[in-house]
């Protein structure tokens, strides 16, 4: 960590650093405070005890040093300040004194803002607060403790903002450290108690944020986010907004798009801009509502409005003049203007005769709404913060050249689903407006619709906005976040990483992660909380709850549903083990932060995958057909229950109406009007049928089945074992006898998965009596009456196979499967490097280049390579397939691209992305295609290359960079076709022996 030294005389100190709860902890005495500017861990300088003599007095046992500040500061300070006078009671259970103007003697917090507080304003002209870092500054502030500013105080503890929110940072910044949680509203996280707290002497700069604009987009807010309010508020008004408001100052944010679902923030409580602007808020308007006007402000007038066209071609005098209205309107307030055009109701811009006639309006449009800025707000338009949204269609007319005056910030936008579409060129960084990103964390529409719970792995995150800061897209970062419950974790990380993204290295997010818990649940189960909240976000990303299918997850390979329900209970027990030994005042915040998206998510996915059990069951003939149906209906109920605890009792009612989305029976992107439950069926059943049985890698059942039944092949070098399940196709129950025709092979029962009675009888090798070699065996399944024989092979590696494998991915088999961040070599050029992304994708890590702006390079230019070793047990053609990002082609022109070889083959190239063949890049591009459909259900693309292996043994296969941006999680080999699944086969580690 560099360290800011404050040198204006020189200071010896002694400090130890230990790193916990968003914070670098003092422990040892300090004669001045140092701290890394813009970082995300911020110096802690609160302490319960006076263990220093100069320490500042902020609440002691019999006392409360008063708040102190200008009648003259902006009324947003005052505000806030009254807010830390309230948090410091809800932690001390002491409420401080304000007073205004005057400084009471002994010892005084002094609040105020360079240049409109007179108190600071004298501090600083006396030489008593250095306010060079701060001065002229967007939003900075500095705290630290001056002795004797004035005659008759002490010591007082200054608080000084270089403008008014920066001043409110800083207020927010005492309350945090206190032991106040942003959250402590909307997610109902209680106050730390403490009984006394002394600030630590020295003195803490903020710095200023790297994106100047943070903040988020409230949307698709019916049917949650409307009638909660409507209901605690009497509607979406200002009284609801002003505690949005203070959440987003609070997470160091300045920065709102609306509601606007039928809603306008200005029309429907006047008072909306008022107290946004008081506040310290700058507000937008969505990608589609330019002007500071609401979509529902024209619908609701557009009969009135000339011919009613949102089109500039037919009807530009009267849009103009409603155009003109709103900026009027909102002229005197903190604002950041949404230009240009789209179609009406949030499609496409009318095409008035191609490409070339619609760049045309669009500058006219643009022009004229400029004008219309200048004649209201000021003469020099490039003074006024503006913003041109380059969303879905709109990236066209930036692909085909049209840029905004200079000054207009490009903001580009994801594909709804977290995957950022475009970043600005070399060129484009030159422009005085910089760029940004409008980031999607909820979505109803299209590629399809998420709204229901968090399903944003912090990681993905990261590894998005980091690319989009190091292409400079960080002027304004905005994110779609829904009804903003239950997002909390991902909106607090997104806008934290803002004030400076270098800060959040890829490496750190595991520690912000258990920090953030620290701080709302206390260090004592802080790392568990944090791994369960990251990983139900991870599991969510998996597959997004409102794509789940009966199908998604396979029934009979790789046990990938047993799999996928295992890691979901046992994050249930493990949030539930937590809920039974955390104190009582913290459980409605354990509730809505960990324990309700884990339950009710498990839940959604036992639902799943007990209706496919029922359809693969009902198909086999299975008497627990019928009980995988209850299951299901169990299960559907079960899941109305969660969601009416959370609207009904959670904290009292609080949050009525916060979980009324919809979820489950999705067809297309649009939300069904109710759940729907998947559907099940029953059978029959008689009483005289006999048994069946089913084996792993196989959906039909036996007896009655063409061909026999086959276990999939038993390979020395993975040693699984496998499984046959025995069940009853009648009312009866049913008793067999199972016998292997060989010694080695070993037989075990248990139950099968699912609500029935149905047996699995588990089949393994004994490796250190089976012959070497293919050997072929078999398990007989019988009862009195009839019999099954399911047949196996078995392959064991000969001496010199285990020595050649030695150290080496592979198998007997022709299916290897291992991690990306499993290489044997990582090998850098020039100081390009592939590295480890820790928890990205659906399995522990990614690998990705960094820098994420390095060139291009294209064989046989040297790239940077990772080396695995594979063994191979035949030569032949192999399919290689890599498991990647689903990240777009950023760059127009640059394909997305990886190389492949074994050995010394040439490097075989293959780009998702082709844009000099329009055909084929259509097939892969957002909204077209569906390939790009399935890549972004999936969260994963798959990269298929074909190398040859020459002869058996150990070769070397190199993955080179093309292109940056390519985050690869997972490498497949195999020869003939994989079995059926969502994650493919398992991955493995490399033999040790």
């Amino acid at each position: 960590m560099i360290l800011n030294q404050y040198n204006r005389k020189i200071m010896k100190f002694r400090i130890r650093f230990f790193v916990t709860s968003f914070t670098l902890i003092v422990i040892s005495t300090i004669e001045t405070l140092c701290h890394a500017q813009n970082s995300i861990i911020q110096t802690k300088f609160i302490t319960d005890k006076a263990t220093n003599t100069t320490a500042f007095p902020l609440v002691t046992v019999d006392k409360t040093a008063p708040l102190c500040y200008s009648s003259d500061d902006h009324k947003g300070v005052v505000r806030a300040i009254t807010d830390l006078q309230a948090d410091i009671e809800r932690v001390t259970g002491k409420k401080p004194l304000l007073s205004t103007d005057s400084l009471p003697s002994g010892y005084t917090v002094i609040i105020g803002t360079l240049g409109k507080s007179k108190i600071i304003d004298r501090l600083v002209a006396s030489g008593k607060l250095d306010a060079d870092d701060v001065k002229g500054k967007w939003e900075s502030f500095v705290i630290t403790t001056v002795n004797k500013p004035v005659q008759g105080i002490d010591q007082a503890l200054v608080i000084a903002g270089s403008d008014k929110r920066g001043t409110i940072y800083g207020i927010y910044e005492l309350s945090e450290q206190l032991g106040v949680s942003p959250w402590y509203w909307w997610a109902d996280v209680p106050a730390k108690k403490r009984n006394e707290a002394y600030i630590l002497p020295g003195r803490y700069a903020s710095g200023e944020p790297v994106v100047k604009y943070r903040g988020i987009f409230i949307n698709d807010e019916e049917p949650c986010l409307g009638p909660w309010a409507r209901e605690k508020f009497g509607g979406v008004n200002s009284k609801m907004y002003a505690h949005m408001f203070e959440l987003i100052l609070r997470l160091r944010g300045n920065y709102l798009w609306p509601a606007m679902w039928g809603k306008a923030f200005n029309e429907d409580d006047p008072e909306n801009p008022r107290v946004a602007d008081e506040y310290g808020i700058a507000m937008g308007t969505s990608h589609h509502e330019p002007m500071m006007r609401a979509q529902k402000e024209w619908t609701k007038r557009k009969d009135q409005i000339g011919n009613g066209q949102w089109n500039y071609a037919t009807n530009e005098e009267d849009l103009r003049q409603f155009w003109e209205e709103g900026i009027q309107r909102n002229k005197d307030y903190d604002n950041l203007i949404t230009m240009g055009m789209r179609g009406d109701g949030d499609r496409g811009m009318d095409d008035i005769g191609g490409m070339e006639a619609n760049m045309k309006l669009l500058h006219r449009i643009i022009d004229d709404q400029r004008s219309i800025l200048a004649g209201n707000i000021n003469s020099d338009v490039t003074t006024i913060p503006q913003l041109w949204a380059i969303y879905t269609e709109v990236q066209d007319f930036y692909d085909a050249g049209f840029r905004p005056p200079e000054d207009v910030t490009l903001l580009f936008t994801d594909d709804n689903v977290g995957n950022i579409r475009r970043l600005p060129t070399a060129e484009d960084r030159k422009r005085s407006g910089g760029a940004g990103i409008y980031f999607h964390m909820d979505m109803n529409g299209g590629p399809f619709s998420y709204k229901w719970l968090n399903s944003n792995p912090l990681p993905k995150i990261w590894e998005q906005m980091n690319i989009a800061h190091e292409y400079g897209a960080n002027r304004i970062w905005v994110a779609n976040v829904g009804d903003l419950k239950p997002l909390e974790v991902p909106i607090e990380f997104f806008i934290r990483m803002a004030w400076n993204p270098e800060a959040m290295t890829k490496d750190k997010i595991a520690d912000y992660q258990k920090q953030w818990a620290e701080r709302e649940f206390g260090p004592q189960h802080a790392e568990e909380i944090a791994d369960i909240v990251s990983k139900y976000a991870k599991y969510n990303n998996w597959r997004k709850p409102e794509l789940l299918k009966p199908t998604t997850f396979s029934l009979v390979n790789y046990r990938e549903a047993e799999r996928v329900s295992a890691a979901w209970n046992d994050l249930v027990v493990r949030a539930e083990k937590l809920e039974k030994v955390i104190p009582e005042e913290q459980h409605d915040a354990f509730y809505e932060l960990v324990l309700h998206p884990v339950r009710a998510c498990a839940n959604l996915n036992e639902m799943y995958i007990a209706a496919g059990r029922n359809a693969l069951f009902a198909s086999q003939g299975r008497a627990s057909t019928n009980a995988e149906a209850q299951l299901v209906r169990e299960l559907f109920a079960r899941d109305a229950k969660i969601s009416d605890y959370y609207n009904d009792t959670l904290a009292g009612g609080k949050w009525k109406h916060m979980m009324d989305q919809t979820h489950i029976g999705y067809t297309d992107w649009r939300s069904p009007e109710k759940n729907i439950m998947p559907g099940v069926v029953e059978l029959n059943l008689s009483d005289t049928a006999g048994f069946g049985i089913a084996v792993e890698g196989s959906t039909v059942a036996w007896p009655g089945s063409e061909g026999k039944p086959i276990l999939p092949t038993f390979d020395s070098f993975d040693p699984q074992r496998s499984y046959i399940e025995v069940f009853s196709r009648s009312t009866r129950p049913v008793r067999v006898e199972s016998k292997a025709d060989k010694p080695w092979i070993t037989l075990s029962r248990g139950k099968a998965p699912g609500a029935g009675n149905d047996q699995r009888i588990w089949v393994k090798i004994d490796w250190e009596k089976a012959p070497i070699g293919e050997v072929q065996g078999s398990v007989s399944i019988s009862d009195s009456v009839s019999s099954v024989t399911v047949n196996l092979t078995t392959v064991k590696a000969t001496a010199k196979q285990k020595s050649e494998a030695k150290g080496s991915f592979g198998g007997l088999v022709d299916l290897i499967a291992f991690l990306a961040a499993d290489a044997t070599k990582n090998v850098p050029v020039n100081n390009v490097r592939w590295e480890n992304i820790p928890d990205y994708g659906r399995g522990p890590s990614a690998m990705e280049v960094f820098p994420v702006t390095a060139e291009t390079v294209v064989p046989p230019k040297q790239s940077p390579y990772l080396e695995y070793l594979v063994y191979f047990a035949r030569a032949g053609e192999y399919k290689i397939e890599l498991i990647t990002s689903p990240t777009l082609d950023l760059l127009k022109g640059r394909g997305y691209g990886i190389a492949v070889s074994i050995d010394n083959q040439p490097p075989q190239v293959v780009s998702v992305f082709h844009p000099e063949n329009p055909k084929e890049y259509k097939e892969v591009m957002p909204y077209f295609s569906h390939k790009y459909h399935k890549t972004v259900s999936d969260n994963a693309r798959v990269m298929q290359f074909t190398q040859t292996v020459n002869k058996p043994g150990k070769h070397t296969l190199k993955l080179f960079m093309v292109d940056p941006t390519v985050a690869v999680q997972k490498i497949i080999i195999y020869n003939g076709e994989l079995p059926d699944s969502y994650f493919g086969p398992p991955e493995k580690i490399s033999r040790s022996e």
